[in-house]
């Protein structure tokens, strides 16, 4: 076969730098909203519980889309569906720049989450167009940039909030996007590595009405009562749904989600420690800045700004991106695997480091660098282990399933990290807030999750040194995917 032509150096690095920003403009959607939260039911004159659908939605719509949209990318242009998937989240912030109701702030946040294929598409895109040597610190670059956009987002959000109308998040986010969606048009070549087939209609259906029915309780299970006939009534809906979705997708002739490569060992556990590392990952996002916040008179909180708390957050985020290349290069000299057991690893002993930190801001800024430096070697790892199990035809879908995986463990980080600091309490005048014990207690969690993480990653199978092997298949333009046709 034909040899895909591929760019010179100086055009890689343009491309890297445009995917990975990329990456970190849809990363940033996430925590956008985040310094609006106390605010947001008076913002949008609703409910506290209604206003939180405003960070719900991106993060359905966000693991909806985005196996659905790497399928297509597969099928139809990988580089077309990153502009698709970059023209919704423009679109997701216009709708929500002028709004002052709930409504259009749902509809327009759910649209922005639908752009989380961009990372998954990025990497897919490099492994197709780049240099052999230059693809595995790229695609740590491009996994890290989820991390890196939600460090540095959340003290851009909260400046602009604090110094600004809280509509101009959105602007500027509409504006980023389109800049971003240009520089991709103008220096990011479309794949050559495409799959035949047809795209599975009821198979992309049933997929998001499944994820929809786990990750809605997940989400809201703590305002609607674990317990609750809602909560109880959709986990048992995707139990049943993704069960018949699974037997349909094993029986159609070119899936949504090849099942059947996805259950092979390397990318099963893989895909299980993903999910850990969401977990460990998210904890602690969520439990740093609201220890940053509390005040200094509770004995144990450090009584910062919402902006400060950013800013004592922002290192780890350059941390995660700083140990990416290291990594890489890791992962080329040892195989990805060792680089995934060492982020899982790393992780657990930056928990545990904050169990003794916890006290100070330079100690909190230490323990979450420690705790990134860990997610930025799981994330380098994590698609170099996927796309080395799976055909270029499908590396699409394959890093979109992973990215879903990590979704499913943010969120179940979200729910069981709001339960702990909940149900352990203390009252300051008015105000309930989280005890001492309760962030110890989040902290242990984080600790045990990475740990089990690395036990997850022992299970992967040994393989070959990351090299250029990785990346040889990716020359063969066209992979026929439909087994109908074989």
């Amino acid at each position: 076969m034909m040899q895909a032509s591929r760019p010179g150096n100086s055009n890689s690095n343009v491309i890297v730098g445009v995917l990975a920003a990329a990456g970190i403009t849809v990363a940033v959607m996430q925590t956008l909203v985040v310094p609006l939260i106390p605010d947001l039911p008076q913002l949008l004159h609703t409910s506290a519980a209604n206003a939180s659908w405003a960070i719900t939605a991106t993060l359905l719509g966000g693991a909806i889309a985005t196996p659905v949209v790497g399928r297509l990318g597969d099928l139809y242009g990988k580089r077309r569906m990153l502009l698709i998937s970059t023209a919704l989240l423009v679109i997701g912030s216009l709708v929500c720049a002028p709004a002052d109701s709930l409504t259009p702030v749902v509809i327009g946040r759910t649209l922005q989450g639908f752009g989380m294929g961009v990372i998954p598409l990025g990497i897919s895109i490099m492994r197709d167009v780049l240099p052999a040597e230059k693809l595995g610190s790229a695609m740590a670059v491009m996994s890290s940039s989820l991390g890196v956009g939600g460090a540095l987002g959340l003290p851009l959000s909260a400046a602009v909030a604090q110094g600004a109308d809280w509509h101009a998040l959105f602007w500027g986010s509409a504006g980023l996007g389109l800049v971003v969606g240009l520089l991709t048009l103008l220096l990011v070549p479309e794949s050559s590595v495409t799959a035949r087939g047809r795209f599975d209609v009821l198979g992309a259906l049933a997929l998001s009405a499944g994820l929809l029915c786990l990750l809605l309780p997940i989400s809201k299970g703590a305002d609607w009562g674990w317990g609750s006939g809602t909560t109880l009534g959709l986990f048992g809906g995707a139990v049943v749904i993704l069960l018949l979705w699974g037997l349909w997708e094993l029986r159609h002739p070119a899936p949504l989600v090849d099942l059947r490569t996805s259950g092979k060992r390397p990318i099963l556990m893989t895909n299980l420690a993903s999910v850990v590392v969401g977990f460990s990952m998210y904890a602690m996002s969520l439990v740093a800045p609201q220890l940053l916040q509390l005040p200094g008179s509770t004995g144990y909180g450090l009584g910062q700004s919402m902006l400060a708390a950013g800013l004592w957050m922002a290192p780890a985020g350059l941390v995660m991106m700083a140990v990416s290349p290291f990594a890489a290069k890791v992962s080329a000299a040892y195989g990805p695997k060792l680089s995934l057991l060492v982020g899982a690893l790393i992780i657990a002993v930056g928990y545990g480091a904050a169990l003794g930190l916890m006290g100070s801001t330079w100690g909190v800024l230490a323990f979450a660098a420690i705790i990134s430096a860990g997610v930025g070697f799981a994330y380098a790892a994590m698609p170099a282990l996927i796309m080395s199990a799976v055909p270029p035809s499908e590396s699409a879908a394959a890093n979109g399933l992973n990215s879903l995986a990590r979704s499913i463990g943010t969120s179940s980080s979200s729910a069981v990290m709001g339960v702990v600091l909940a149900h352990m309490t203390t009252r300051l005048g008015p105000v309930t807030i989280p005890t001492e014990s309760g962030f110890r207690v989040a902290f242990m969690i984080g600790t045990g999750a990475a740990v089990v993480a690395a036990l997850v990653v022992l299970g992967i199978p040994a393989r070959a040194k990351m090299g250029p092997s990785l990346v040889a298949t990716s020359a063969v333009p066209v992979v026929d995917a439909d087994l109908s046709k074989q």
